[in-house]
């Protein structure tokens, strides 16, 4: 039995998804510039795409705007927002746990672009401190970045609350949001709740890879970083990706269609694994607790095995057909240690012990319950050779 539940690194594409995309790539090809029927036709699947995705976010079309993924629309965002802002300030403000596609993209815009970053702490479970962040914003600040949902430990944060501090206090900050890991999982609803900025991407939401989308809204200052013929109104250049962009759009569409269900079920097989894990010796649960339906994803759990090395452990569950992560998988194969599990002050000597199980609506709690049984067999023995 091949059992895959590192779901927060990539999911499985939805048949309907496949096929609508072989249908495109066959018989609805053309450029959606062109201005013959070829050209027309494609151009339909990206209108029909723009207004599924603004339906399911409450949001109007010409809002959303497609890109590569997650990665691009992050930097869109930032680097997007520091150029259209730039004489209006250069105060940063983000958290320790974020991706690296923002972290990443900070340090350049400190480095670079002579902005100054605030890099706000977080508690044990992973959730920034409304309070600080509040005292951090000044008047020389133009952009807020916290992130919905953490892709190592499942924190969600209080983005309503954040966004209608700035637009009460600060209106004039723009307020963005990785909603990677969020989007699909969870109901969005940046208007409501203050968010001028919200990357999104599809390859996590059962969609194709090379794909996202960047919510914009209505008035928010922003320069394109990429450059070509002008699509997507001048925002983001280049000839659009059709079969990505409605694969994207059903794949969204298919989850949004029964959400509550699904995140009440993602939730019980999270609650059974997380109960079964604490039975194990020597393991132990990172993030916020697993019975927080407010501060917590409903389908992201981490867990760290004493005495034993990640990497050790995954390759072993590996050999038994058990796919899991030692971590984020968007940073290559570099073995570093983790920016989150340093920012929730893990103990130094789980660091290097610890896995990231992530779910879907793929997952059964059968592979779950033969994940444990694997687990409680080999722990004993690899621990064996634990240096001591």
């Amino acid at each position: 039995m091949e059992i895959y539940l590192d779901n927060s690194a990539t999911t499985r594409v939805f048949p309907e998804a496949v096929s609508l995309m072989d249908k495109i790539y066959t018989e609805d090809y053309g450029n959606p510039s062109s201005a013959h029927l070829k050209g027309v036709e494609a151009e339909k699947y990206i209108k029909g795409a723009k207004e599924s995705l603004a339906k399911i976010l409450r949001a109007k079309p010409g809002e959303i705007y497609f890109t590569s993924g997650g990665t691009e629309s992050d930097n869109l965002a930032l680097i997007g927002t520091v150029h259209a802002k730039r004489r209006m300030g250069s105060h940063l403000i983000t958290t320790a746990i974020e991706h690296p596609a923002v972290l990443r993209t900070m340090e350049y815009l400190e480095r670079e672009e002579g902005c100054t970053v605030t890099y706000l702490p977080v508690d044990k479970g992973g959730v920034v401190d409304t309070g600080m962040l509040k005292k951090a914003v000044n008047d020389d600040t133009i952009l807020v970045s916290v992130m919905h949902t953490n892709n190592e430990i499942g924190s969600v944060q209080p983005l309503e609350e954040i966004g209608a501090f700035l637009k009460e206090k600060f209106p004039k900050v723009t307020f963005h949001t990785d909603a990677v890991q969020g989007f699909g999982k969870a109901k969005i609803y940046p208007h409501k709740a203050g968010i001028d900025l919200m990357s999104v991407s599809s390859h996590k939401i059962h969609g194709p890879k090379g794909m996202g989308f960047l919510y914009v809204a209505e008035g928010t200052k922003l320069a394109p970083v990429i450059f070509g013929g002008g699509q997507q109104g001048g925002m983001r250049s280049g000839t659009e990706n059709v079969p990505g962009i409605a694969a994207m759009a059903l794949a969204a569409g298919k989850l949004y269609g029964d959400i509550d269900v699904e995140r009440e079920r993602l939730f019980e097989l999270k609650s059974f694994f997380a109960e079964e894990l604490l039975k194990l010796p020597g393991v132990y649960l990172n993030g916020p607790s697993h019975t927080d339906t407010k501060c917590a994803a409903p389908h992201i759990l981490s867990a760290s095995f004493e005495g034993v090395r990640s990497e050790v452990l995954l390759h072993a569950l590996e050999d038994k057909g058990i796919y899991v992560s030692s971590g984020s998988a968007c940073s290559t194969h570099k073995n570093t240690l983790s920016d989150t599990l340093g920012a929730i002050a893990l103990k130094p000597e789980l660091m290097d012990c610890t896995l990231r199980f992530s779910f879907s609506v793929f997952t059964k709690k059968e592979e779950l319950e033969e994940t444990l049984k694997a687990l409680a067999e080999m722990l004993p023995e690899l621990r064996k050779y634990t240096r001591h």
